[in-house]
């Protein structure tokens, strides 16, 4: 409901009957309950039910090759490939390409680098390669005897040297580590990055209170890459060089798979997993306190969002792609995180929420059956083991059951040995005179260091991939057709993400809210799916006649904004959208001025995180909603079907670039105050403009900076008309970003011959509507009225 109209500039006109209190083809809107809240809801309840279904789904999926063992087995090898891609595993390591030797000699003799570690046994400090500029840091056990092998990860919130005991704050049972290295197993334990705050920003910029994952997360996310992905690669490298290291050590004593294993406790149980999933060289994996059923994901902590993960990989369907290998899964208490970490001083609040708690065991029980039908299509039943360690599985991680069970997956009649409180060489660990907790510091900010320089190298060579599928050379000019919707569907499925339903009936309803002497404004809201409502504010021109058509301008909002905003001349909203719906309507336009569902925030931002999984955004919904509000405004007497334009500001603004660049029924597109070098503003470490630096943490899209930017929607859009408008003192877009995007719009346009249909007016303002060249591009156009015509 409106609850209060404007002031408009204009006085009523009363009694003028032929504007009626709905629209023609209308019922009465009787709904009493505003129109952004009743949005919103409805989409988290669709979302919602959209999880809930996605086993289901799932499940369909992978039942046609359960039939037999050879067909499930090709199936998985297929599928590694896609969950590599999900995960962000597609960098090639160093370790793949080169011998252990080379990179021991690259390294000098030392021995700080690889596993050429200490005859003797003991423990030590590792570092060992595995991307480009790209390292991993840890602790190395070794036996007397070498039988096997482990890559052990702790949970997030615990350093390897927790992990063995070296220092106190893990609660595991006891020796674990000195258990499997009593077994013959050598133990590398890798560091995970923290969910501290305490290097999340930068210190000449701004810092925050984002964990470090989730500051990770933000900037890879675009690039494709995640931080579980990076740390899947460091397990990853490290069996690269365990493999040399344990048939040198077996020699003729070992045949078939080498004993290798994975395992982990809490975000280490993910990694795990997801590193058994897409290597078959780990013969077994343990996870423990993680493993349960992920439609809650949504609730979890930012940095485990995985675009399109749940339509193909729950934790059920990546177990099934570890059969018939051995697969250990512990229910198991594991440190909780409790949400958004409260900032310290000096830093902004922009952390997103997110909890990590305790698997509840019905969880774990339910998943664990739907893996099981994986492990008896081998006949395998036996190789998929749950253990449930104390009360309700809220037990310590590590008992000895679970342990045992590990070790009989890496090799026949292994046993665990005896286990100590801690690991030997603690002397050696804790360094000549170094306190450890500068070392776990320096290896925290090392690592972290490392990831970033690698997503920003990333993020600055992006331009170079999206050019090589959508930049059009002179004499290509004739075959942009066809690559143009080629690459829509591929912005439609990989960017946006693509909702499969069939729109309802819109039943659409309507009422009278204003009536100007120059204008008639009405409530709109339409059916778009179950749940699933659009709407907003259409204003008539008095004068309005069926027999000549007008063109339609939609307005649309910026963020937290509502349709009345674009109208009223009240000083908040008019200080940012200057009325321009009710400018253009006293133009001549019919304007429709929707309502958006970025309002509210958490509980709109949420949405963003319910749809990722299932390979959908936010703006999957808004671009079903504006379809129905398309198909409904062209029924609509005096509109003009073929002469529907878009212009928005901020949200609005990025609404501008996608929605038009997929619903070519919009006839040309005007984005203000949002128009920039996308990956560079969403994801720099070192601009204050950047997203990562906000509490917008709905914004990254998966892989944006490799399918397209802003350019290229733009070149969706053409040839179309299409018009940029921005401020110079708008802190979100910097002027030489918006021009060196535009540049590339613009060499588009050119070489396609459509200069003309290609504008940018920069003004000295800060974020608003300026509305002027803006309205002249409208009235050339749109109405084919020249500036000479309109002044």
């Amino acid at each position: 409901v409106l609850s209060a109209v404007p002031d408009c500039g204009a006085r009523a006109a009363a009694g003028d009957e032929r504007w009626p209190e709905t629209l023609a083809g209308t019922v009465r809107l009787e709904s009493g309950e505003p129109l952004d809240r009743v949005m919103v809801s409805g989409l988290r309840r669709f979302c919602l039910r959209e999880l809930a279904d996605a086993p289901r789904v799932r499940d369909q999926l992978w039942s046609p090759f359960l039939l037999s063992a050879d067909t499930l087995r090709l199936r998985a090898e297929e599928r590694r490939g896609e969950l590599r891609r999900l995960l962000g595993v597609v960098d090639p390591r160093v370790t793949q390409v080169a011998s252990v030797a080379g990179l021991a000699s690259a390294v000098g003799a030392a021995g700080t680098w690889g596993f050429e570690g200490p005859s003797g046994g003991g423990l030590r400090r590792v570092r060992w390669p595995v991307l480009s500029g790209v390292t991993a840091e840890g602790l190395l056990l070794v036996p007397a005897r070498i039988r096997g092998a482990v890559v052990l990860l702790p949970d997030a919130a615990w350093t390897p040297e927790m992990l063995c005991g070296v220092s106190a704050g893990a609660e595991v049972s006891r020796g674990v580590v000195s258990r499997l290295v009593a077994a013959g197993c050598v133990v590398v334990i890798p560091a995970l990055i923290s969910r501290e705050q305490r290097f999340s920003g930068n210190p000449d910029v701004v810092l925050t209170n984002q964990s470090h994952r989730e500051y990770l997360y933000r900037q890879s996310f675009v690039v494709g890459r995640h931080v579980a992905g990076y740390e899947v690669q460091k397990v990853l490298a490290a069996v690269d060089l365990l493999v040399p290291w344990l048939r040198s050590e077996l020699g003729d004593g070992v045949s078939g798979e080498l004993p290798i294993g994975v395992g982990g406790v809490g975000e280490g149980g993910r990694i795990a997993l997801a590193a058994a999933a897409v290597d078959e060289r780990i013969c077994a994996c343990w996870v423990a306190g993680y493993f349960q059923q992920r439609e809650g994901l949504w609730q979890e902590p930012l940095d485990r969002n995985v675009w399109r993960m749940l339509t193909e990989f729950g934790d059920a369907e990546q177990a099934g792609m570890v059969a018939p290998r051995r697969l250990v899964l512990e229910a198991c208490r594991v440190p909780e995180f409790g949400g958004v970490v409260e900032a310290l001083p000096g830093r902004v609040s922009v952390a997103a929420p997110g909890r990590v708690e305790v698997c509840r065991l019905s969880s774990v029980r339910a998943e664990t059956e739907r893996a099981r039908k994986f492990y008896r299509v081998y006949g395998a039943e036996s190789g998929l083991q749950l253990v449930e360690t104390g009360v309700a599985g809220a037990g310590l991680p590590g008992t000895s059951e679970a342990v045992q069970l590990f070790l009989g997956g890496l090799w026949p009649g292994a046993e665990a040995g005896a286990g100590t409180e801690s690991g030997a060489g603690v002397s050696e660990v804790a360094g000549a005179g170094e306190r450890l907790g500068e070392f776990v510091l320096d290896r925290e900010r090392r690592q972290l260091d490392e990831m970033q320089e690698h997503v920003q190298r990333l993020i600055r060579g992006s331009q170079r991939v999206r050019d090589g599928e959508w930049l059009v050379r002179p004499g290509e000019e004739s075959g942009w057709p066809g690559r143009q919707s080629r690459l829509r569907v591929v912005v439609r499925d990989e960017l946006i993400g693509r909702l499969p339903h069939v729109p309802v009936d819109p039943r659409p309803r309507s009422r009278r809210i204003l009536e100007t002497a120059e204008y008639v404004g009405y409530e709109v809201w339409l059916e778009v799916f179950e749940d699933v409502v659009a709407g907003g504010i259409l204003l008539l021109p008095r004068g309005l006649s069926a027999d000549e058509p007008r063109a339609v301008v939609v307005c649309q909002h910026g963020l937290e904004g509502a349709p009345l905003d674009t109208i009223s001349r009240e000083s908040g909203p008019y200080s940012v959208y200057g009325a321009f719906s009710e400018e253009l309507v006293r133009r001549g336009f019919i304007v429709f001025a929707p309502q958006n569902p970025y309002r509210g925030g958490d509980d709109f931002r949420v949405l963003q995180r319910m749809s990722n999984p299932l390979g959908r955004s936010l703006f999957s919904l808004i671009v079903s909603q504006h379809q129905q509000l398309l198909r409904w405004l062209k029924t609509v007497p005096g509109v003009d079907a073929d002469r529907i334009g878009f212009y928005g500001l901020s949200y609005g603004g990025k609404t501008a670039m996608r929605v038009p660049a997929l619903l070519e029924d919009y006839s040309l597109s005007i984005c203000s105050g949002d128009f920039t070098d996308w990956p560079r503003t969403i994801a720099s470490n070192d601009e204050r403009y950047s997203y990562v630096f906000t509490g917008e943490y709905e914004i990254p899209e998966w892989n944006l900076a490799h399918v397209a930017s802003y350019a290229e929607l733009a070149q969706l859009i053409s040839p179309r008309p299409f018009m940029v408008e921005a401020g110079h003192r708008d802190g979100g877009q910097p002027t030489e970003l918006v021009s060196g995007e535009f540049g590339r719009v613009r060499r588009h346009y050119d070489r396609l011959g459509l200069s003309a249909r290609a504008e940018l007016e920069f003004f000295d303002g800060p974020h608003q509507i300026h509305g002027v060249g803006t309205y002249r591009f409208l009235d050339r156009h749109l109405r084919g009225v020249t500036t000479e015509d309109t002044e």
